[in-house]
């Protein structure tokens, strides 16, 4: 596995050696020992969504003491996946970065405890997974609006289909960050 370092310290994009021939492909999903190299990560947690083209989901986050580690990747479709730094003590408070993740290129984003996190949907049929470090807690999720102009993510889309909670989202100068 290949980690190259984004520009939000923690997070780590990972592009899997991917093994094809005639028969198709065959790569290593996830080994702990070579996330171990970066971060003192346990995942204890799968989840797995499908969405059609043009859903955002988040900005989300956990808050502690039920703050999660993601590692997420695409197994079918595409999206284009957001993390925001929403830990108050960063150089990259507020910033954020865009990944494309996809059924072709196979890259995983390595998602530290303090951001929020969300995606755009690129593609009918688009299974996302996700490897979290704690297990879900209703009470204490949270979410920053997609669109939020503080924060001013260029996402490629104007009017995507949100779940009535991203809808609600607070915004992000009325945020208190529980992150530090």
């Amino acid at each position: 596995m290949n980690k190259k370092k984004k520009k939000i310290e923690g997070v780590y994009l990972i592009k899997p050696k991917i093994f094809k021939d005639e028969r198709g492909y065959f790569f290593e999903s996830f080994n702990q020992k070579e996330i171990s190299k970066k971060t003192n990560v346990s995942f204890v947690q799968d989840n797995q969504s499908l969405s059609s083209k043009n859903i955002i989901r988040g900005l989300h986050f956990q808050k502690p003491p039920f703050a999660q580690d993601k590692l997420v990747t695409v197994i079918k479709g595409s999206v284009l996946d957001v993390v925001v730094d929403i830990r108050v003590n960063s150089k990259t408070y507020g910033k954020y970065i865009i990944v494309e993740l996809n059924e072709e290129n196979h890259h995983q984003l390595f998602i530290p405890i303090g951001m929020a996190h969300g995606f755009l949907s690129l593609e009918d049929h688009t299974i996302f997974s996700y490897k979290c470090s704690d297990f879900y807690n209703k009470e204490s999720e949270g979410a920053i609006k997609w669109n939020d102009p503080d924060l001013n993510i260029k996402w490629p889309i104007s009017n995507p289909i949100l779940s009535e909670k991203d809808e609600n989202a607070k915004k992000f100068s009325s945020f208190v960050s529980p992150f530090f």
